[in-house]
Formats: C-alpha cells, sequence, structure tokens
C-alpha cells in the first residue's frame, strides 16, 4: 500500500474484471497525449496474446482507480519457437493527475518488475512491445515526471525514436515521380497492387528481410478486410518482388503509412521514393488529410526519406531499458 489521493492508502493489486471501463477513463484524464477508447483498449491489451491479468497491476483508492502499469512477457512466440527468454516489457504506465507524488508510480512499476522478475525477465525495455504496443517508447516532453521516475528505477535511453506527420491536403504526385515511374516501367518495372499471389511474397519479404511484426500486419490487415490497393508493390524486370508501401495497416486507420521497405540491394534507385510518393497519392484519392507514422529514426536512410517529402517530426520517443537485478 502506498499513499495517494488527499493523504488516503493506494492498494496495488492485478486486474480484476470490472475494471475495465474505469481503467480506460483513468487512462484518458492521466496521458492526454495518448487516450485510448474501451475498444482499442479491449485489442490491444486484454485480447493480446500474451496478455495476463496478473502483470496488469492496478491502483485502487476505495472504489477510484489512480493508476495502472502493464507488464507483459511472451506466452507465445512471435517468430517460430522464440519466447525471447529473459525479456519482458513495459508498454504503459500512469498514475491520474490526483493521486501524484505519494508513491504511486514507484509502487506500480515495483509491482510490474516484480511480476517480471517473478517469471524469470532479466531485461525490461519500456514501451517497445510488439505485436500490440502503444507507443515505441517515451515522450519525455508530454510526461517529464514519467522520464524521472523511470530513471529512478534503471531505465536508460537505447535510442530516440521519432513521429512524423504529412498534410496531404495539398498534396500532387511531383512530375519528377512521374516521370521516373515512366521510366523504370519502360525498363520492364512493375508498380501496383498485389494479387492475392503476390501476398505469399510480400508476407515474406517483409518478415524475412525486415520485421517479423511487419509480416503480421500485413497478413493481419488483409485477413481483416483491409483492401489490398492499400499496397504498393515494386516488382524488377525480371518479376522478384523488391520493396512495397501501405497505409490502413494498423487498426484500420487510413491515414496511418506504413510499413514500407525496400531491399537493401535496390536502394539508391529512386524505388522507395517512388513508392512511398505513390502510396501518399492513393491516401489523398481516398479524401485522406494527411499521413503519419508513429516512429523512425530521424537520422535513419528512411527518416531522411520522409523529411524531404514533407514530413515534419510531431513528437519524439525515448527507448528505454533497463536490467533487472
Amino acid at each position: 500500500m502506498n499513499r495517494g489521493v488527499d493523504g488516503a492508502m493506494a492498494t496495488v493489486r492485478e486486474f480484476r474484471v470490472g475494471d475495465g471501463e474505469r481503467l480506460v477513463e483513468a487512462w484518458r484524464r492521466s496521458l492526454p497525449y495518448d487516450p485510448v477508447t474501451p475498444q482499442r483498449f479491449r485489442n490491444l491489451v486484454l485480447l493480446d496474446v500474451n496478455f495476463d491479468p496478473a502483470g496488469l497491476r492496478v491502483a485502487v483508492d476505495g472504489d477510484a482507480i489512480v493508476g495502472a502499469a502493464y507488464a507483459v512477457r511472451r506466452t507465445t512466440a512471435m517468430v517460430g519457437a522464440d519466447l525471447e527468454p529473459g525479456m519482458g516489457w513495459l508498454p504503459f504506465f500512469f498514475v491520474t493527475p490526483e493521486a501524484r507524488g505519494g508513491g504511486v508510480g514507484a509502487a506500480l512499476l515495483d509491482s510490474a518488475l516484480d511480476f517480471l522478475r517473478g517469471h524469470g525477465v532479466s531485461t525490461v525495455e519500456f514501451a517497445g512491445y510488439t505485436p500490440n504496443y502503444i507507443a515505441p517508447g517515451l515522450d519525455a516532453a508530454a510526461y517529464p515526471e514519467a522520464l524521472k521516475l523511470l530513471q529512478r528505477k534503471g531505465f536508460n535511453t537505447r535510442y530516440e525514436a521519432v513521429a512524423m506527420d504529412r498534410s496531404l491536403v495539398d498534396y500532387t504526385l511531383p512530375d519528377e515521380i512521374r516521370a521516373r515511374v515512366a521510366a523504370l516501367t519502360a525498363e520492364g518495372y512493375r508498380f501496383g497492387t498485389p494479387s492475392d499471389d503476390d501476398l505469399v511474397g510480400l508476407v515474406e519479404l517483409a518478415g524475412v528481410h525486415f520485421n517479423p511484426d511487419w509480416a503480421r500486419a500485413i497478413r493481419e490487415c488483409v485477413s481483416a478486410g483491409t483492401p489490398t490497393d492499400r499496397i504498393v508493390c515494386a516488382h524488377e524486370p525480371g518479376g522478384a518482388l523488391v520493396g512495397w508501401a501501405q497505409h490502413e495497416a494498423y487498426e484500420g486507420v487510413t491515414e496511418r503509412f506504413g510499413p514500407f521497405g525496400v531491399l537493401e540491394a535496390r536502394r539508391g534507385t529512386g524505388l522507395g521514393k517512388i513508392l512511398l510518393h505513390l502510396t501518399l497519392e492513393r491516401m489523398r484519392a481516398l479524401g485522406a488529410h494527411s499521413a503519419w507514422f508513429l516512429w523512425t529514426g530521424e537520422k535513419s536512410a528512411a527518416g531522411q526519406l520522409y523529411l524531404k517529402t514533407g514530413f515534419q517530426v510531431t513528437r519524439r520517443f525515448q527507448v528505454m531499458r533497463a536490467e533487472l537485478s
């Protein structure tokens, strides 16, 4: 128990049936830059394949939920049989404004980390859990108190990720892109919506050469009914699939761009720039007023391409990790 609202004692316990609605409301008040709906909370947390009610630590003061911290480890492998033993994640935590300053946040983190220790976890990453991460890391500008608390608990920043947005209100496909597409098409390249058969190679390309979570996103969004014209593929003259870009892959959000990748051996040919612009053109045709994504490295090749295409950094996230004793 820890001192909480107006000097009262807040109790930390595991998630129980009946907590959901009050937890979402407390989340909204506590994380104003990252509000969540009951449906998103259900889909991203309660229905996650690795969800364990004992890992969702809830701070209560009487009947009021005043905070929560979610700890998770893999019980179902993301790839093959790899359960990533020793690895755990802390996708989110929060304390309501009126309960801050009394040790509730520290008690929640201690409880969440103890849960992970009890399951053999030695390394914990804040936020970057796949498949259902809420954010790629901590927005220190939005939540400076959370940064200080994580640092006190042994979390250190590994790297910074940035979110970017671009208005599409004034977007038109640049003439140079149109000309480059025509030139490459004349050489035998093919750009367009994948056929159902193409999806087999696309999932393999994404999962083997990029990120298994991207392969999952492609499979799940198409299976859920996302039209395949949200994907633009690039095939080289020999017919091999060498890159793709898409939108609406996550939670059915039309304006969310990605994932996006070009084989390393084909980079420098302008294919990435073409795929990005062809996807933005399709998004604008659907009525999207903006394009956004949650994270990339600002100094990476992809980050520089986005900036040159008119995207702007809108948030910065600290990807943090702690080693448990």
